[in-house]
C-alpha cells in the first residue's frame, strides 16, 4: 500500500459512533486466487470506527484502501455562472474541508463558532471517531468540455482523450437525472454518518459554485480490495470481489488501476479512472429461481463461493473441464467465465462498489441493487470486460439505470489542493 492508503488510529472524542442505517461490478472470477488465499485467512474485515486513512499522499486514498462499510456517492454539475477562478476557490476550499474531516476534524467553528453566523459545521458528527473516513475527488468529461462544444473553464485542450462519455451497451436502460456530472466525491466510512456528514458539508461549501445532481448512499461493501477482508456477498447472496485487485499486489495496481507515465496527461500520471454504474436487481424474480440456476448463471457455489469445476473459493476456474453431459462444468454464459481476464485480453479491475436499497416502486417491487464502482488506468479497460457480458446469463436479472465515468487526478500533496497540475 502507498503512504496515503497506510491507516492509524485517532478519535475525535472517544465517543461511540451511530450504527448504520451482468456487469463488470459483479465478476466472481479472475486471477491471483493463490496470493489471496494465503493472506485472507484470520484476518480483520473492517478497518474499525477508530481508523484514520491519510488524505495527502502519493494517490488518494479511498482507491486501494482497504474498502469501508458505508458509501454517500455524490455528483455535482458546476453552475453557469461560475468562472474559472471560482472553480478553482471551490476546489481549495474542498481540500482543506477534507483533509479536517479525514482526520476526524470539524470544518471548521461549528458548535463553537459565532452565535451570529451559520455554523462552519454542520455538527451531525460531533462526537464521532473519524470510522476510517476516505474522500475521493474526480472530474468528468463535460468539465471539460460540454456536449455543445463549450470550454468554459479552458480545460478542453487537457482533456485525457480516453475521458469520454461511455458507450451504450447492450441492455442499458439509464435514467438521464442519473447519469453524467462534472465533479464527483466518493466518501466512503465505517460509519455511515459519517460518510452523510462529509458529502453534506461539502456540498454546503459548494454553494453559489456547484450543485448536486446525484447521489447514493450505499452499505455493505460488495469487494474487498484487501488480502485482510473477508469476501463479502451481494445482494443476491453470492460472494463478490474473490479475484478483485488487492491493495497488496502492487504490480498488479500499478498495470491495471494507475495510470504511467506513458498514457498521460502529466496531471493524471498516478491517478486513474472511475467507472460508476447504478445497477437495479430484479429481486423478485432472483428469489424465485431455482439454486441449481443460480450457480449455473454465476457459475460459482452459492455457499462456499468455489467455482463450479471444483476446488475453493480461491481456486482459478476451469473453463475446459466437463461433466458427464460433455458439457462444461461452468456453462459458457456464466458470469464467472465472461468476467475472467482470460476472455478479456487479461484486464482485471479494482472494484469498491456497494449494495443500495432505495425502498420499493410503484408495483411494490423492491428498488435495490449493486452500485458499481471500479478503477482502471484506462476506461477503455472497463468497456471491454463490459462488452464481453453483452452475453451474460446473469444480465435477465440486471437493468442498468446509471452511468459515468471520472478523471481521478493523483494524489494531493501537503500545501497543494484537489487537481492543482490541471489548471498549471
Amino acid at each position: 500500500m502507498t503512504s496515503d492508503e497506510s491507516g492509524r488510529s485517532l478519535s475525535r472524542r472517544g465517543l461511540i459512533g451511530l450504527a448504520g442505517a451482468g456487469a463488470a461490478g459483479l465478476a466472481l472470477g479472475g486471477a491471483g486466487g493463490a496470493v489471496i488465499a494465503a493472506n485472507v485467512a484470520g484476518a480483520a474485515a473492517s478497518n474499525g470506527v477508530g481508523t484514520v486513512h491519510a488524505f495527502h499522499g502519493e494517490h488518494q486514498a479511498g482507491i486501494s484502501t482497504p474498502a469501508q462499510d458505508r458509501l454517500h456517492f455524490a455528483v455535482f454539475d458546476v453552475d453557469s455562472t461560475a468562472s474559472r477562478d471560482d472553480l478553482i476557490q471551490l476546489l481549495k476550499d474542498w481540500t482543506a474541508a477534507a483533509a479536517r474531516m479525514t482526520a476526524g476534524e470539524e470544518v471548521g467553528g461549528g458548535a463553537d463558532g459565532s452565535p451570529l453566523a451559520p455554523p462552519d459545521d454542520t455538527g451531525e458528527a460531533l462526537g464521532l471517531p473519524a470510522s476510517a473516513l476516505t474522500l475521493t475527488f474526480g472530474f468528468g468529461p463535460a468539465l471539460f468540455e460540454t456536449a455543445d462544444g463549450d470550454d468554459r473553464f479552458g480545460l478542453a485542450d487537457r482533456r485525457p482523450p480516453e475521458l469520454t462519455a461511455l458507450p451504450r451497451f447492450r441492455g442499458d436502460a439509464l435514467v438521464e437525472q442519473l447519469t453524467g456530472g462534472d465533479l464527483c466525491i466518493q466518501a466512503c466510512a465505517d460509519d455511515p454518518q459519517v460518510a452523510v456528514h462529509a458529502i453534506r458539508n461539502l456540498s454546503r461549501i459548494a454553494f453559489g459554485t456547484a450543485s448536486l445532481r446525484w447521489s447514493q448512499l450505499g452499505f455493505g461493501r460488495t469487494s474487498s480490495t484487501s488480502t485482510s477482508q473477508a469476501t463479502p456477498r451481494n445482494l443476491f447472496g453470492f460472494k463478490d470481489g474473490t479475484a478483485n485487485v488487492k491493495a497488496e499486489e502492487q504490480k498488479a495496481l500499478d498495470e491495471q488501476v494507475w495510470v504511467g507515465a506513458e498514457q498521460g496527461p502529466t496531471w493524471m500520471v498516478g491517478g486513474s479512472y472511475l467507472v460508476a454504474r447504478k445497477i437495479r436487481m430484479v429481486i423478485e424474480s432472483w428469489d424465485r429461481t431455482r439454486l441449481e440456476e443460480q450457480e449455473r448463471v454465476i457459475g460459482r457455489s452459492k455457499g462456499e463461493g468455489a467455482p463450479l469445476s471444483g476446488g475453493t473459493e480461491f481456486t482459478e476456474p476451469d473453463f475446459h473441464t466437463t461433466g458427464a453431459t460433455d458439457a462444461p462444468l461452468i456453462d459458457r454464459d456464466a458470469h464467472v467465465r465472461l468476467a475472467h481476464p482470460d476472455l478479456n485480453d487479461g484486464i482485471r479491475l479494482l472494484r469498491r462498489g456497494y449494495n443500495y436499497v432505495d425502498g420499493n416502486d410503484s408495483l411494490g417491487r423492491l428498488d435495490a441493487g449493486l452500485f458499481f464502482l471500479s478503477y482502471q488506468s484506462s476506461p477503455e479497460r472497463f468497456v471491454t470486460v463490459q462488452r464481453s457480458l453483452a452475453n451474460d446469463a446473469l444480465n435477465e436479472y440486471l437493468k442498468h439505470v446509471g452511468s459515468a465515468v471520472f478523471a481521478i487526478p493523483r494524489g494531493i500533496a501537503t500545501g497543494s489542493w484537489i487537481g492543482r497540475e490541471l489548471f498549471r
